[in-house]
């Protein structure tokens, strides 16, 4: 019931530097914190005060509030477990979308959305948002995507065609584990100049490339291996099987496709992605799936063979072969 204010804290926490403040002064004050942030005291010491409560932050005797050690890696903006770009994203996007749940439950969503732009669209609408959402994108997946990438035994792959790759976190996380693999991202063109930053900040030069296309319109590169990270779960089953046609087209003999999303386990959960599933709901035009929802789609697209690798993370693998 209260989710709606703890995701508000954190991300007001993080927007102020309250949280940064911490990460380098170590234990303070509410007062001390809003002194050396110019914020309102009063204001500072509720926020803390709920944090607390939330165990995101701990207080002691003296009123002095500190990070536990196991999660300033998620709220320290030098580190790559970082969140904010993510909290930020919820706090600011998908609140003012959550509003249309109450329109889909009366009208249903084709009819509510019959007007609307595509949901790229939106979110790829200026520089700005873009930025935004690929900051985000990068937060929630590229740590993951070390696990994942060592889940997929890409020793023998040469040539990598990341779908809507958009950044580059499992690109990058790929390329750095496979010394003699190429990765090529295919995304839209408003992608591209974020993932030539990509490549110079991570020294990838030759290995990190980029192909603009739209991957509804256009057929996908060539590759020995294609993948799917967080793109399936933005589209209709029907979509689904269509993308995966594509890149069983495009995928050369005894090659593979890499499926990568939250999963549902057989209960129902977990809870984050129960809350994607009705994120998707709104944000997108997707939902998500089980493991065998997946491998039944990846069947209809031809492949075979499929499989299923879970990391400890909540993102996991699911794996078809092209024979």
């Amino acid at each position: 019931m209260f989710g709606l204010f703890s995701t508000h804290a954190l991300h007001l926490a993080d927007k102020h530097g309250i949280f940064a403040h911490l990460v380098a002064s170590g234990p303070s004050t509410a007062l001390q914190i809003a002194e050396s942030r110019g914020i309102d005291p009063e204001t500072t010491e509720r926020l803390l005060i709920l944090l607390a409560a939330l165990s995101v932050v701990e207080r002691d005797s003296d009123g002095n509030y500190r990070i536990p050690p196991e999660l300033t890696p998620r709220l320290d903006s030098a580190n790559p477990r970082y969140i904010g770009a993510f909290v930020h994203h919820l706090a600011t996007s998908t609140i003012d979308q959550i509003s249309k749940l109450d329109a889909y439950l009366i009208h249903g969503k084709e009819a509510v959305d019959a007007e609307l732009p595509s949901p790229f669209d939106v979110i790829y609408r200026d520089e700005q948002s873009t930025a935004d959402f690929l900051a985000a994108m990068w937060q929630i997946s590229f740590e993951p995507s070390k696990e994942l990438a060592a889940l997929a035994g890409l020793g023998p792959v040469r040539h990598l065609i990341d779908v809507g790759g958009a950044g580059g976190p499992f690109a990058v996380a790929a390329l750095q584990q496979y010394d003699d693999l190429a990765v090529t991202v295919f995304d839209l063109p408003e992608v591209e100049p974020h993932l030539a930053r990509t490549r110079e900040a991570h020294g990838l030069g030759g290995r990190l490339h980029f192909a603009a296309g739209d991957f509804f319109k256009d057929p996908l590169p060539a590759a020995d291996c294609l993948s799917f990270g967080y793109i399936l779960s933005d589209w209709e089953d029907e979509v689904c099987v269509d993308l995966l046609r594509k890149a069983r087209a495009a995928c050369e003999p005894g090659g593979r496709v890499l499926v990568m999303e939250r999963l549902f386990d057989e209960s129902g959960g977990p809870l984050p992605t129960a809350v994607m599933n009705l994120s998707m709901h709104v944000e997108t035009r997707g939902r998500h799936r089980s493991a065998t929802t997946y491998t039944e789609l990846l069947e209809k697209a031809g492949f075979t063979n499929c499989s299923t690798h879970w990391s400890s993370w909540d993102k996991h693998l699911v794996m078809g072969w092209a024979e």
